[in-house]
Formats: structure tokens, C-alpha cells, sequence
């Protein structure tokens, strides 16, 4: 019931940036700290209750009510973000089946559906774009394809076909993309795509913009066909590529109207291509975007010239290469540049190449050195850095680098000024990193260092429960004291924020935590060093106790009375008193372990320091004795003892000042369910007048909390009964009516709680 309550070392209101520093960071902060449309909320509780709001077919699929129509916008979006949140089957796709829906825009990326359920639930909708990147290899490309083309009307007019990292079966070939005559953009990265292939989309009649990019293309001759229409080429990686560079730039000195070139490539590749493009004089007169990240002997000269003699760029991609430096490169006005030199340049590499593991990692790994001594908060940066780590899970450079990042992104002053849903956002994802790579130490140990700010631990939604097993077993590990007194601190604090069923499915962490600190406890207590790791280990152990039986069984089993003592009588300081006393309260309220402590050492220094000048450690005392004493029944033989217990108990409590004093720590409870037998025990009035007390003292302090707790956990009757029952003590009435009479003012003040 008792523990100690970590107060808060960061603001909880937000805090923009200075927009003339970082306007897109401002703008950040802005979309982060605006609530989530109507729209998308209404749309994922639909998803969530998709099971029960919808009928079931003889097949098993699902259907939606017959009333039920979704215009095509609201179609669009609620596909999306079912394919985003893992919830489109072939047992929810079939929702899409007849008109009820009507779709535009079909994007099931990642996907696991059949040929069938594709065909049948979204190959008659009249489709303008399709996303499949990545689907599940239970539905291939050709299958994809001759599903689209089964559509007359698909045909014709579908504008925009992604098949970025689709499955195509050995010896397959593409045939049914040519058939696709209104494609204007199409997207084959990475996967099995042959010559063959190309040379039958090059024939597409209004093809503007392809993606070819880590393809088993070995010749782009086939691109001629389509030079006068071609926009936009991209062929990131081609690794397989036979032809020569001059071949190949004669290719694309017949692109004439090329807008867009991305030639970027691996760093391990060693390409000069690109070096060899920059010498051209008569390639690309009017291109606007140039991609040459990863190449070979790129110069800042060479970059120069060849923009200077297009004056219409826009962009140019500079990563992982020796050019990006210049000042005309760094102040060109309307120039773009990814690289790797400064802020800038990396922010946009992060941007462009967030779908790029390669190039992701090169940017994260530049993000990190500049990062190293920042002072000022970035959130746009970190609203990147999270992109990165969401879109590569299962690549561990981009993940380890990144957990880097943000430990420099988000160092305590810097915390402060994000929003509280990016760094929640950030937080799920290094947890997710680490259940990626359980194994890999250093990204674990960037983990923890995360849960260090206290503006993250305390302010910010993460999943609690695995953050705190994650955290005991970092502590019993042994690693170095520094790493040790983080894991110990972040557990004293962890502990707190779980609600009572979800500490009880801990039992087994419990057991290794609660062995753990009372070996560190025991340790620094025969060395006679009361430092900051023995402090929060302290903390820990009453925090870890409160209201957790099982906890405090462990405590009892593994010596902890013994050790408590020894460390009382070795160090007198009331800060440590109050820590070892908080805990023997949260014992002393369960019922099958009190009578552990009615041993005469235990109550011989309880009853001591119940008379401490420390209001906090006589207040803790008062409580343990109030619970003892409660129960007649324990102290068999022990009668008298327990009545001078009660006497000194009342005598205590009529010296202590008015129940709104301050305390040197903040005392707080969950519930005041072990108040209970206390308040209804009308033949212990001492008893009663501790638990009173009590609750007077912490609903002076925190009135909004408590008084609702009040009234969730019924106590308004108890205090009503205590007030008239008839053999009552008059201070206890008394007692009864102020709080009683507290309660009803600040019920007015808040207007929040219901009588």
C-alpha cells in the first residue's frame, strides 16, 4: 500500500521550438501534439471490433451489415490502415466484396492473402493505384497481374502499380504487365526482373515514371523505346548490370526528357559511374533530380559544374560520398542535398532513403556524430529517426545506430521540449529492437539508458510490463555499478506505474529482482556505504513490495527482515529509517505474512522509532503498528504488550501536528483497501485514528486523486459509519467528519466526481 513516489524532474506542458531553428521540427511538434483525426480514430475502433460488428458467411469470410455504404475516401483509408495494423486476411478482405465499398486507392502492403481473396474482394472495384509492396509471398506478382487484367476497366486506366519486394516464382515472367496500357508509374525494386521483362514495359504507351532499382536487369537498352516519355528512372543497386559505362550512357543521353535520375549505389560496389556522368556536357539538359549517393570519385568541383549548367535542380544525393562540403553545394537557394557534411544535408538523406537500409544506416551513423554534444532539440530529426527504425526492424545496423541516435536526441534538456507521442513512439520501437536482437548487448544497453530521462520513465505511454522485465533482468546481470544503479533506479520507478494484476504475472522477475537488491543491500551495508545504488535499491524493494504479496513473501524468504535490521541499526539516518519502514508496512498488510513481525526485535525498534522527531518515520512506525495491533488474534500471550503498543500508538498521534503537514517525502498509496479493516474497527480507536489520519494527511496533498478514490472505492460509507456509529471515540469522529467535510469542498472545486 505504501511506497515512494519519484517526483517528476521534467515539464509536462509542451514546449515548441524556436521555429526560426527548426521550422520543421515546430511543424513537428505541431502535427505530434494535435490529437488524431475523428476520421482515423473511428476507423480503428471499426477495425477493432471488425469480429463483432460484421456477419459471417457459410465460408468462414466476413460481411458487413447490408445499410452499410463507405464512400471512397473513407474506403481508401480504412484499407490502409487495416493492411498497416496486420488485420487484412482472407477472413477480413472479404469485406471489400460487392459494393458496400469503393475503393480507389488499394495499398496492402505487407499483406497475407490468397490469389482467390485478391481477385474476389478488390479486382472489381475500378482501380486508379496499387500498392502491394512487400505482400506475403502467398500472393506472387504474376498472380497479382492476371488478377488486375482480369479487369477491362483496371486495364485501361489503373495509373500507379507498386511491386517493390513481391515474390516472382523461378523462371516467371511479367507478361500481363504490358497489358496494363494506362500505367504512367510503375515500381519492380527488388525483385526477380529480367530483360525480358523491361523490354515489354518499355512498350507501355504513357509510361512516365519506373523504379528498376536492384533488379536482375543486365542491359537498359530496352529503355530507348520509351524516350520520349520517360520522366523519372530509377536503378538504385543494378549489381547485375553487363554493359559498359559508355553503354550505358548512351542509354541515357537518349532520355531527353528525364526529370529524375537516381544511378546511386552500395558504397561496397565501388561504381565510378557516376563520376564518369558528371563529365557529360549533353546528358540531362533539363533534369531536376540527380541520386549519385554511394559512388566513386565524386568531387565537389565536378558536382558544381554539372549543376551550374542545370540551372533547373532541385536535388542532388550526395550520401556516402566524398563530395557535399562546398559552400555553393550548402547555400545554393533551392538546392536539396542528402548527404552526410551537416544537419541539413543528413536530414534530407534521412528523408529520401527512408525506405533504403543501406543509406539509412550511412545517415543514422553521420546523425549520430553530429548529434554527439547537441544542446538544442531536434524533433523533426527524431520524427526521421523513427521512420527509419520502423520501416528496417530486422536490420540490426539500422536499428543499433538509431537506438544511438536517440539517446543523443533526447538527453534530458532536450526530452523536454518533444512531443510526449513521438518519444511514446520512439520508446515502443527500441523495445521492439530489442525482442528483434534479444542477444545483441550494446543495443540493450541503449535501451535502458533511454529509460533513464525521467521525462520518458515518468510523461511518456510505453508498455510498462515488458519495460519492467526487461529491466530486472538487466539488473541481474551484474553488469558495471554505473549500469547497475540505472537498472536499479529505472525499477524502483517502473514498479510504481503497474497496475496490481499485472505485478502478480511477475512472479518469477519478482523473485530474481527482490534476491538481487537485497544482495546489493546486504553488500553495501557490510561495507558501510550507504551510496546512491544502496538508495535506490531501497526504494526499489518498497516499491517492489507494495501491494504485491508475492513480492513481500519473497522479501521474508530470502532474510530480508534480518537484513533490514542490520542495515538499521548501521545506519540511523532518517531517510534510510523511512525506506525500510515503508516497506515493513506494505508486510504488515498482508494478512498471512504480519506475524513475521511481531517478534521483539522487529517491535523493539518499530516502537523506537515511533518516536522519531521525523514526522515521516514516526508517521511509517504509527502505520505498521496500527496494522499489527488491528488483529487481536496474533498477539496470543502477548496481550499487555499489544495494549502498551496501543497506548503509545494513541499518545504518538495526539503529538503530531495537523494532518496537512508536509512530509520530507511524498507518501502516496494506490488504494486505501487496506485502510478497510483499520476504519471498522470500532474496538481499536487507535487504529482508526492512524488510518484517519492518513487518509486526511494525503487527501490534503493530493485532493483531485484521492477524493476520487473516495468514491471509486466506496469509502465514503465507511467514513459516514465511523462518523455516527454509536461507540465511536470523539477524536475519531471528529477525524471522520474533516475529511468527510474536505471531501465535499473539493467535490465542489473539481466537479468531477460522482456522490
Amino acid at each position: 500500500m505504501v511506497f515512494f513516489l519519484h517526483a517528476a524532474q521534467a515539464p509536462r506542458s509542451l514546449a515548441l521550438p524556436d521555429a526560426q531553428d527548426d521550422a520543421l521540427g515546430a511543424r513537428v511538434v505541431q502535427e505530434e501534439a494535435s490529437p488524431y483525426s475523428l476520421v482515423h480514430i473511428c476507423l480503428d475502433v471499426l477495425i477493432a471490433n471488425l469480429e463483432r460488428l460484421c456477419f459471417e458467411r457459410p465460408d468462414g469470410t466476413l460481411c458487413l451489415p447490408e445499410n452499410w455504404i463507405f464512400p471512397r475516401e473513407i474506403s481508401d483509408q480504412f484499407l490502409r490502415r487495416m493492411a498497416s495494423q496486420g488485420k487484412l486476411t482472407d477472413r477480413t478482405a472479404s469485406i471489400f466484396q460487392g459494393n458496400q465499398m469503393n475503393l480507389k486507392v488499394l495499398s496492402i502492403q505487407k499483406a497475407k492473402i490468397s490469389p482467390a481473396t485478391f481477385t474476389g474482394a478488390f479486382c472489381h472495384h475500378k482501380l486508379i493505384e496499387v500498392d502491394a509492396t512487400a505482400v506475403h509471398s502467398d500472393l506472387p506478382v504474376p498472380d497479382i497481374l492476371n488478377a488486375l487484367c482480369s479487369n477491362r476497366w483496371i486495364q485501361q486506366n489503373l495509373r500507379c502499380l507498386l511491386l517493390d519486394s513481391t515474390t516472382v516464382p523461378q523462371n516467371s515472367r511479367l507478361l500481363f504487365v504490358g497489358q496494363l496500357t494506362g500505367l504512367r508509374i510503375l515500381s519492380v525494386s527488388n525483385i526477380s526482373f529480367y530483360n525480358e521483362d523491361l523490354v515489354n514495359i518499355s512498350q507501355l504507351p504513357v509510361l512516365q515514371y519506373l523504379d528498376i532499382s536492384n533488379t536482375l536487369i543486365t542491359n537498359i537498352s530496352a529503355l530507348i523505346t520509351c524516350k520520349d516519355r520517360l520522366k523519372s528512372l530509377t536503378m538504385h543497386n543494378m549489381k547485375c548490370l553487363t554493359m559498359t559505362k559508355l553503354q550505358i550512357l548512351e542509354v541515357i543521353r537518349e532520355l531527353k526528357c528525364l526529370l529524375h535520375l537516381d544511378i546511386s549505389n552500395h558504397r561496397q560496389l565501388k561504381s565510378d559511374l557516376a563520376f564518369h556522368l558528371l563529365q557529360q556536357k549533353d546528358v540531362l539538359p533539363d533534369v531536376v533530380s540527380l541520386d549519385i549517393s554511394g559512388g566513386q570519385y565524386i568531387t565537389d568541383g565536378a558536382v558544381e559544374l554539372f549543376i551550374r549548367q542545370r540551372p533547373s535542380m532541385k536535388f542532388v544525393g550526395l550520401l556516402a560520398t566524398d563530395a557535399g562540403y562546398s559552400d555553393f553545394l550548402n547555400g545554393k537557394q533551392g538546392l536539396r542535398v542528402a548527404g552526410g557534411v551537416s544537419i541539413n544535408q543528413i536530414t534530407e538523406a534521412l528523408n529520401q532513403y527512408r525506405n533504403r537500409s543501406c543509406f539509412m544506416k550511412e545517415a543514422l551513423c553521420r546523425l549520430f556524430t553530429e548529434t554527439f554534444s547537441m544542446n538544442v532539440s531536434m524533433p523533426a530529426l527524431l520524427k526521421l529517426v523513427a521512420v527509419g527504425m520502423k520501416n528496417h526492424p530486422l536490420d540490426l545496423p539500422v536499428q543499433f545506430t538509431a537506438s544511438a541516435c536517440v539517446l543523443n536526441l533526447t538527453r534530458q534538456g532536450l526530452a523536454c521540449r518533444m512531443p510526449v507521442r513521438l518519444l511514446s513512439e520512439v520508446t515502443c520501437l527500441l523495445f521492439k529492437a530489442i525482442k528483434n536482437f534479444p542477444f545483441y548487448h550494446q543495443l540493450q544497453k541503449n535501451c535502458l539508458l533511454s529509460l533513464t530521462n525521467s521525462r520518458i520513465l515518468v510523461d511518456v505511454p510505453f508498455d510498462r510490463f515488458e519495460a519492467t522485465k526487461f529491466v530486472i533482468k538487466w539488473l541481474c546481470r551484474h553488469e558495471n555499478p554505473k549500469m547497475q544503479t540505472m537498472a536499479v533506479s529505472i525499477t524502483s520507478i517502473l514498479v510504481l506505474q503497474l497496475l496490481p494484476g499485472q505485478t502478480s504475472q511477475l512472479q518469477e522477475e519478482l523473485l530474481m529482482a527482490v534476491k538481487e537488491l537485497l544482495a546489493i543491500v546486504k553488500q553495501k551495508t557490510t561495507e558501510n556505504l550507504h551510496d546512491v545504488t544502496f538508495l535506490f535499491s531501497m526504494k526499489a524493494l518498497w516499491n517492489l513490495t507494495d501491494e504485491s504479496p508475492a513480492a513481500c513473501k519473497y522479501f521474508i524468504e530470502n532474510q530480508g527482515l534480518e537484513i533490514f535490521i542490520q542495515v538499521l541499526e548501521t545506519f540511523p539516518e532518517s531517510t534510510i529509517q523511512s525506506k525500510i519502514l515503508g516497506l515493513l508496512n506494505n508486510i504488515a498488510e498482508v494478512r498471512e505474512l504480519s506475524p513475521t513481525l511481531i517478534t521483539d526485535c522487529v517491535l523493539k525498534h518499530i516502537s523506537s522509532l515511533l518516536h522519531s522527531k521525523d514526522i515521516e518515520v514516526s508517521y511509517l512506525a504509527a502505520g505498521i503498528l496500527a496494522h499489527l495491533t488491528c488483529d487481536r488474534k496474533k498477539w496470543l500471550f502477548h496481550d499487555l504488550q499489544r495494549n502498551a503498543l496501543l497506548q503509545d500508538l494513541h499518545a504518538t498521534i495526539q503529538n503530531w501536528p495537523s494532518s496537512s503537514c508536509k512530509m520530507s517525502a511524498l507518501v502516496t498509496y494506490r488504494s486505501f483497501r487496506a485502510f478497510f479493516p483499520l476504519l471498522g474497527n470500532f474496538s481499536q480507536p487507535e487504529v482508526q485514528l492512524w488510518a484517519l489520519w492518513a487518509m486526511y494527511h494525503v487527501c490534503s496533498k493530493n485532493p483531485s486523486k484521492y477524493c476520487k478514490m473516495i468514491v471509486e472505492e466506496e469509502v465514503l460509507k465507511l467514513l459516514y459509519d465511523t462518523q455516527e456509529h454509536s461507540q465511536v471515540n470523539p477524536q475519531v469522529q471528529q477525524l471522520a467528519a474533516s475529511i468527510l467535510e474536505d471531501f465535499r469542498m473539493h467535490f465542489m472545486n473539481y466537479q468531477r466526481l460522482p456522490l
